[in-house]
């Protein structure tokens, strides 16, 4: 008595199947890690020449473009670590987007550090504060351009997240260290970092959060305050006041997610 039916895969045939799926999976990956390799390289060969020249114009001193290459160096290399999640073989141009808006950061970063550009009509400080008008200016094409290009991805969006949050960070300090503000401005900055930390305590705080418009609203209005108040004629205590806002809005922001993760957490079935 014959049987009938679909022919099925010995397991020899089905053992070369497994190695050529396994090897596909490895050309893949091969080829998201040097797509992002090439993409990400160019970005920092062009980064280092701008530094190197910002640094020779402004006589910043050597420690601010090694400082920034540095930084950009790290942010870069976290970035390549991440990629095994990134779906997409192509690296994308909303993350080279990304990418330069983490290297004017970095700069940023640097000159507020080493260079110490002083509050009352330094060249140097007018700059950063364009550098950083740029860097606001591209955060709002990075996520529409992933979505109009079909490469939207947890990577882009975590290192657009992370982008934002360091150059707020840096913000801060640079509004406490030109006398914007007091010590406390640091907080605006550091309320991202310690949201991070909660979340080693209260594991409820890593479930992901919802869209939305009022979170993205408040992180732009984070960045476009302190940028104003860096600007030589922004001084105290209209300096303070704008601060003192940024932080109240943030505070609310983070205190909004807190509450809804922690609702949802223990809503009863």
């Amino acid at each position: 008595m014959s049987t009938f039916g679909p022919p099925t895969a010995g397991s020899g045939e089905l053992h070369r199947i497994a190695l050529a799926a396994r090897h596909g999976d490895r050309d893949a990956a091969w080829r998201r890690l040097k797509n992002a390799a090439l993409a990400l390289g160019a970005v920092y060969a062009v980064s280092l020449a701008a530094f190197g020249l910002l640094a020779y114009h402004f006589e910043t001193g050597l420690a601010t473009p090694i400082a920034a290459a540095l930084l950009l160096l790290a942010i870069f290399a976290i970035v390549i670590r991440s990629l095994p999640g990134h779906p997409h073989e192509r690296f994308g141009p909303a993350n080279i987007i990304t990418a330069i808006r983490a290297s004017l950061t970095s700069f940023f970063g640097a000159a507020i550090l080493f260079a110490e550009p002083a509050a009352e009509a330094d060249p140097l400080l007018t700059w950063l504060i364009v550098i950083v008008i740029l860097a606001l200016a591209l955060d709002g094409i990075d996520g529409n351009l992933a979505r109009r290009t079909g490469l939207q991805s947890s990577l882009g969006t975590r290192f657009d997240m992370e982008v934002d949050a360091l150059l707020i960070l840096l913000l801060s300090v640079a509004a406490f260290l030109l006398g914007k503000a007091g010590i406390w401005v640091l907080a605006i900055g550091l309320m991202r970092y310690g949201f991070v930390l909660g979340q080693i305590c209260l594991p409820f705080l890593t479930a992901p959060l919802p869209p939305s418009f009022l979170r993205k609203l408040i992180c732009v209005v984070q960045v476009a305050a302190l940028c104003l108040i860096l600007a030589p004629a922004i001084a105290p205590p209209v300096s303070t006041a704008i601060a003192a806002t940024a932080l109240i809005l943030i505070t609310y922001s983070f205190g909004v997610d807190v509450f809804g993760l922690a609702r949802r957490r223990y809503r009863r079935p």
